[in-house]
């Protein structure tokens, strides 16, 4: 079985009655005085444990501005945003670290070190956490990269690597600590159709397996069908979308 090691993830998911992601009322700012833009407009929206959803919607319409609220990469300003039941908005550094670690996030440029081989850039995700230190992380790191198929590039740099197999190197990275939430932003943006595939069907499968929330912002049409569920964005604000996938 792919990953024996993290056969199940299900213990340490919320509670089927709470969202692994609730977001109610959140507003967000750039700027200060005379320049303060708002970007996020009154945004409500839950996410249940183990559900796949993908966010859709024009550039510059804030998704990525609520995908790094949702990561802890930024302060939550007005509004509450909790993530697995602790409340960002106000939490302290420590609370912010614990939740971050619970999440997976895989970026739109991978943003892997190229100084470092594809598995030193998956270890790195393990070395964030003390359960894995007394383990053996090499094989821990090579075992998600055969999973994803990179079995064969474990000790490629990631310079060495193809956009697709950096991509993968990448969300080999996001799950390999066995996160409850893994946020994705543009997955497959400048992949081929076969490589934007392969990608979004591994995160599926494996994050399945661990039976993790996965929320992915895309403008990829070609993998909608992914989705438990498909919410749009526009203006900062959540909307019907205009030009919805057929069933």
């Amino acid at each position: 079985m792919v990953l024996e090691a993290y056969k199940s993830n299900l213990d340490h998911l919320p509670e089927k009655n709470q969202p692994a992601i609730a977001v109610h009322q959140l507003n967000h700012y750039f700027g200060h005085g005379e320049l303060r833009k708002q970007a996020l407009f009154e945004i409500s929206l839950e996410i249940s444990p183990g559900e796949i959803v993908i966010m859709t919607g024009p550039s510059g319409s804030g998704k990525t501005t609520l995908l790094t609220l949702m990561g802890g990469l930024r302060s939550a300003q007005d509004g509450s945003l909790k993530i697995l039941g602790q409340e960002m908005r106000g939490a302290s550094k420590k609370q912010l670290m614990k939740i971050r670690r619970n999440i997976g996030y895989i970026f739109q440029a991978h943003n892997l070190l190229t100084f470092l081989t594809a598995k030193q850039n998956v270890r790195m995700a393990l070395e964030l956490h003390e359960e894995y230190l007394n383990k053996d992380m090499d094989a821990i790191a090579t075992e998600i990269l055969t999973a994803v198929g990179l079995g064969d590039r474990t000790d490629y740099y990631a310079e060495n690597l193809s956009g697709g197999q950096k991509q993968r190197v990448a969300i080999a990275r996001a799950l390999v600590s066995n996160p409850k939430i893994v946020l994705a932003d543009e997955p497959t943006a400048a992949l081929d159709k076969k490589s934007g595939r392969d990608v979004v069907e591994m995160m599926q499968k494996l994050a399945k397996e661990r039976g993790c929330t996965i929320l992915l912002v895309t403008h990829d049409n070609r993998i909608l069908d992914i989705a438990d569920r498909i919410v749009y964005m526009e203006d900062g604000r959540l909307a019907e979308d205009p030009n919805p996938a057929n069933p």
